[in-house]
């Protein structure tokens, strides 16, 4: 009940309501509070009196300096008279509100307008109050505070709130620490401490025959007697009997007859007291559940402060060890780094040192020689030095040739042709940073825009308001209609996707996943669908409203939109597959790309063949789409077909192993992938032609078309995995794309011949 407290606490004084009356607002006030905040109003300041004593409403702004609410200081005033009164200083009470204590009108004197003009002396004052809760003005009749009832529901609810904080009883006649009551008198329902109740309450003379109980048993009586009956405000000695429906009070017979109620509507008090409290219990019920819904969520918030807190322990744990990891390998690469620069320097002292001993040795032989041909200058036998001289002067040139070739030339240099280049990794460091890589959180359906036509079923969904993680994709699955497993229908960046062929009278499971480049999120909530039962009405003005906004129509819908009146089957129904619509994808596509007709219509700026994907991969089904040839010069050889994500963007489609792909030119074409060509096949395109792509899962092939006739044989079977329509084309040729297309005829034919 500790909660309840501030509903039982007076918004002047912030105490407990003492003797406490009900305003016109259904707001409460104790009595001597509500005469603290009263007010002194003059009678004329009604504009119905204003205009009546022929003043206009501005000619007493320079009298009436009187706020009721003051905006700067967001509490609670008071008239605080007229000019010529003096200012009355205000008092704040603990609630905020401002309490100004009564002020003496001052006495009647004529005023002189800013314009001159004498105006009559000041009216006569009536009383007003204002709520200091919802700010409502309320102006008091001849009757003053004693009009307004008193709440004896509050006081009741006070008193056993009180009761029930109380530990022991105490004396309520002890003027300083009251001390633990003893007794409590039963006529004076006074609880007394064993001084005063001597002092006060002798046990002779008049109070000998009061009746004094226990302190325990006296709080039990107490609060087991009888109530005083509450007593009509206009009629002091008439108990309440009635309730007035119009003005929502209970009033007493006098008022019906003689008083302002008599031709309202009334109920019996019983009744309407019984009424009002079902209405209240019910209105608590509400009320119980959003509290318990509150409280449940503050669980869950005080559970998010203990999670945040383990996880960001955890996170400064993990990243700690990262930049511990970072240094580590910055370490080992310095290892590595000073290995090198130690072979450098052992390298440069080997050559040295190897010149060195050359050149040691080379000294040596050329100092010998030098030594040996001083020797031999110093002989006088002619004809022996002629013998000789030859060989020495050769020598002596040939040693100094070898001198000269750069042997007197250092082989290496002081200087380390090193430099170790920071700026990458020091670029690197200033850009760690943390990136999103944790799986996102599962989808949620939006029920509300989740819906079923016909045999199509169109769904939507969102990521939860508090997920931070990004997804780039989501993946929709569906079940068979019949409880089976569950198979993907849809893989893409769109969080709305209409599915249609389904089965009629049937019900389907649907759930959603999403993914991002950490991980594929848990499913969504499942979701239960149910088709229409048939048959099959005409394309309603909902249908075609979808139609214009490119989402997915069956082929039923296609069958009831066309010009000839066919009819279909629930056997052919049954035989349709589902249909897709999608454009051209910008983002993947090379840059040389022109795009136009909202990503339907490609082209190239370049003489080299580029490829652009579409924006939809496919994965399971039957689907099919075609391109019209919108331009073709100089007989170029365009490439249709289908191809992974990961294709290459500047060569011709089909010359790598990620796609799958027909070239064409004006006379014949080719199937190629992984630059092999295959089943030569006469018939080419012009402007105009329609080339036909047919990727069936089902089967796991691909076929191709010109002019809605199949061109060649099956062009590739093993078909699998997840699949995007591709073009490769140059600047010669234009084309446009078509999609959301039903089965030709001539795959049909072969299928139904096939079965």
């Amino acid at each position: 009940m500790e909660e309840m407290e501030e509903e039982l606490k007076c918004p002047v004084c912030g105490s407990f309501y003492r003797e406490p009356i009900i305003l016109p607002c259904s707001h409460s006030l104790c009595l001597a509070c509500a005469r603290n905040i009263l007010v002194q109003t003059p009678d004329s300041e009604s504009p119905q009196s204003r205009r009546a004593s022929g003043l206009s409403d501005y000619d007493y702004l320079d009298l009436d300096k009187m706020s009721l609410y003051s905006e700067a200081d967001s509490g609670y005033g008071s008239y605080g008279g007229f000019a010529s009164a003096p200012t009355t200083p205000c008092q704040k009470s603990p609630n905020g509100v401002r309490v100004f204590p009564p002020t003496m009108p001052a006495p009647h004197q004529p005023h002189h307008h800013s314009s001159g003009a004498l105006l009559p002396p000041l009216p006569a004052r009536n009383q007003c109050l204002t709520c200091p809760q919802c700010h409502r003005s309320l102006l008091l009749d001849d009757r003053g505070l004693r009009g307004f009832a008193k709440n004896r529901v509050l006081e009741g609810v006070i008193e056993r709130y009180q009761q029930s904080k109380a530990a022991a009883l105490r004396c309520q006649l002890c003027e300083k620490s009251p001390k633990e009551a003893t007794v409590m008198c039963e006529q004076c329902d006074v609880f007394y401490c064993e001084p005063c109740r001597l002092r006060c309450h002798p046990p002779r003379g008049p109070l000998a025959k009061h009746r004094l109980l226990p302190p325990a048993q006296g709080r039990v009586s107490r609060r087991l007697s009888p109530r005083k009956i509450s007593t009509c405000t206009d009629h002091e000695l008439e108990n309440h009997s009635m309730y007035c429906v119009q003005c929502k009070m209970p009033v007493c017979y006098q008022c019906l007859e003689e008083g302002k109620h008599s031709s309202h509507e009334v109920k019996a008090l019983g009744a309407m007291w019984k009424l009002h409290k079902s209405q209240l219990s019910q209105a608590l019920n509400g009320l119980s559940d959003r509290a318990k819904e509150a409280k449940e969520f503050l669980v869950q918030l005080r559970n998010m402060v203990q999670q945040i807190q383990e996880n960001s322990v955890e996170f400064e744990a993990c990243l700690v060890a990262q930049c511990d990891a970072l240094i580590d390998a910055l370490n080992r690469r310095k290892v590595q780094l000073l290995a090198r620069v130690n072979k450098e320097h052992e390298h440069k002292l080997k050559v040295v040192r190897d010149q060195i001993s050359h050149c040691t040795v080379k000294l040596r032989q050329t100092t010998g020689l030098m030594e040996y041909c001083l020797e031999v200058i110093k002989e006088n036998d002619p004809s022996g030095f002629l013998q000789i001289s030859d060989a020495l002067i050769r020598r002596v040139h040939l040693t100094e040739d070898q001198w000269g070739k750069g042997t007197l030339t250092p082989r290496m240099t002081t200087d380390f042709d090193l430099n170790l280049d920071s700026a990458p990794l020091l670029q690197s460091i200033h850009q760690l940073d943390f990136v999103q890589m944790k799986v996102p959180a599962p989808p949620i359906l939006q029920m509300e825009e989740c819906c079923t036509h016909n045999n199509s079923a169109t769904l939507s969904w969102k990521q939860p308001p508090m997920s931070m993680v990004q997804a780039e994709g989501y993946i929709l699955e569906l079940d068979d209609g019949n409880g089976g497993q569950f198979r993907e229908v849809f893989v893409g960046k769109e969080t709305m996707c209409t599915v249609d062929g389904l089965h009629f009278n049937s019900t389907y499971n649907a759930r959603v996943k999403a993914f991002n480049k950490a991980g594929v999120s848990q499913y969504s909530k499942t979701l239960v669908l149910q088709t229409s039962e048939g048959p099959y009405p005409r394309m309603s003005a909902s249908l075609a409203a979808r139609l214009q906004i490119n989402t997915m129509p069956s082929p039923l819908e296609f069958l009831q939109n066309s010009e000839q009146e066919t009819c279909v089957s629930p056997v052919d129904i049954k035989k349709l597959v589902a249909v897709a619509w999608f454009a051209f994808d910008p983002g993947s596509a090379h840059s040389d790309i022109i795009f136009s007709n909202d990503n339907l219509t490609v082209t190239c700026n370049s003489y080299d063949d580029r490829v652009v994907l579409g924006k939809t991969g496919f994965s399971k089904g039957v689907h099919y789409w075609e391109l019209t040839i919108d331009r073709y010069d100089n007989h170029p050889d365009p490439a249709f077909g289908v191809a992974r994500v990961e294709v290459l963007k500047d060569v011709m489609l089909g010359k790598d192993d990620k796609a799958w792909a027909m070239y064409v030119d004006n006379n014949r074409s080719w199937f190629m992938h992984n630059n092999s060509h295959t089943n030569r096949t006469e018939g080419g395109i012009t402007k105009g032609a329609t080339v036909g792509v047919l990727l069936d899962f089902t089967r796991r092939t691909l076929t191709f078309s010109i002019n809605e006739e199949q061109q060649g044989p099956v062009a590739f079977e093993n078909m699998e995995g997840l699949l995007f329509p591709a073009v490769s084309l140059n600047r010669n040729v234009q084309v446009t794309l078509h999609t959301g297309l039903p089965i030709p005829g001539f795959y049909s034919s072969r299928a139904s011949i096939a079965s």
